[in-house]
């Protein structure tokens, strides 16, 4: 049988991921306070549906479906956002094949800086050097040109588009497919995307750092 995971706090200088808790349910709020535009279509609760959402996420995570973690500015505490790591596949002998990360939404004002880059770099480590999986996954859906630049930016290769693969999640679609760009990095892949990430985010740092009013 497989063996349940366990997510430890995940952290670097720009970023901190944290086991999902009742405790981040106020900045969970405050991150999803802002214009809805800003998450195009991805999956973000609104203030009044944070409760709702971590209730469900954490659920999700009791059910060894999905290991949510909050999203917090390793320099202010604050929480930006959220994430997940879920839809394990397992070898028959209980090692872990595959992982995918997702249900990850972050706050505007943290969109564009080096914050993802920094997170997606924490998530991808400790999926390929501390689990071992063979292969992570990164999927949106496939009218989001936004989330599948940025998933490729930080050096999941595209992989096709599923048709129909999943239930939508847009505003007024509910109860209709929706069609999903796969992305993946697998394990021969992370040594070189390791390396690019590491130098994506210090050149993110850099140009924060030179910047007007520096901003991580």
């Amino acid at each position: 049988m497989p063996s349940r995971l366990t997510v430890p706090v995940l952290e670097n200088a720009v970023a901190r991921l944290e086991p999902l808790s009742p405790r981040h349910l106020e900045g969970l709020r405050r991150a999803a306070d802002a214009p809805r535009d800003s998450f195009a279509l991805t999956t973000v609760p609104t203030p009044a549906t944070a409760e709702e959402y971590l209730r469900a996420s954490l659920a999700r995570t009791d059910a060894g479906e999905c290991w949510s973690l909050a999203q917090l500015d390793a320099a202010t505490g604050e929480v930006v956002g959220h994430t997940s790591y879920l839809s394990p596949r397992w070898f028959p002998d209980g090692r872990l094949l595959a992982v995918e990360i997702g249900h990850t939404w972050l706050t505007p004002s943290v969109q564009g800086t080096a914050f993802n880059t920094a997170a997606k770099l924490l998530l991808a480590a400790h999926a390929f050097e501390t689990w071992g999986v063979a292969r992570l996954d990164l999927k949106t859906d496939a009218r989001n040109a936004r989330s599948r630049a940025a998933i490729q930016a930080i050096g999941a290769r595209f992989e096709g588009v599923l048709r129909n693969w999943q239930p939508s999640a847009a505003e007024g679609e509910e109860g209709l497919p929706r069609d999903t760009a796969m992305h993946a990095i697998t394990a021969a892949d992370w040594p070189e995307v390791k390396r690019m990430l590491e130098q994506r985010l210090a050149a993110k740092l850099a140009a924060a750092q030179s910047a007007p009013h520096p901003r991580t």
